[in-house]
């Protein structure tokens, strides 16, 4: 079965960033992705990653993101009126590479 990627870009406010990090810390992840990865890509700016088993397997657990996003979007600036607070993007894995 094909894994699939889940990527939200955000945008923290300036004097949330350490209360948006610790949240993200204190998220129950367990039961939905195989692997949860944030990277900070600037000094406010974060891309949130899943890697799920599959199509269906992020589909299921859709309204628990929503719900954990819920409760950090008050740390979020908006990124446009179109996209709100995050800028999401998945999609099936094409290639995956792994140093042996």
């Amino acid at each position: 079965m094909t894994k699939f990627v889940s990527t939200v870009r955000f945008t923290v406010k300036d004097d949330c960033v350490d209360e948006f990090i610790k949240r993200e810390k204190e998220l129950d992840f367990e039961g939905m992705a195989e692997q949860i990865t944030l990277i900070k890509t600037g000094d406010t700016t974060f891309c949130w990653i899943g890697v799920f088993e599959s199509e269906d397997a992020i589909a299921s657990c859709r309204p628990k993101m929503i719900q954990q996003l819920d409760t950090i979007r008050h740390t979020l600036e908006e990124i446009s009126p179109e996209l709100g607070v995050t800028d999401p993007a998945s999609g099936p894995v094409i290639f995956d590479w792994k140093a042996s």
